[in-house]
């Protein structure tokens, strides 16, 4: 993991921080981060949000039908829990 010069962020009376710039210029472009705590920190991680646009035109690319979707389960369910195979 990658560390660089601690910076400080100021926390406002509305529990808003901003974050420095070169901070989230190193681990590019996220409009949202999950938040958590570990260890007494709190962690920060970019999180890439799909638009459904973006999922939806992919699902047109592929052109799948109800009937492929409906197949593949089907398969799914008849593969027995750690068997490995190939699709055909």
């Amino acid at each position: 993991m990658e560390t660089g010069v601690p910076m400080l962020a100021k926390i406002t009376a509305k529990n808003q921080l901003t974050l420095p710039k070169s901070i989230t210029a190193a681990v590019g472009p996220a409009e949202y981060y999950d938040v958590e705590t570990r260890n007494g920190q709190i962690v920060l991680t970019p999180v890439r949000i799909q638009r459904g646009d973006a999922i939806r035109a992919k699902l047109a690319e592929l052109d799948l039908q109800e009937k492929d979707i409906a197949d593949a389960v089907s398969w799914a369910r008849s593969v027995p829990p750690g068997k490995k195979t190939r699709a055909k």
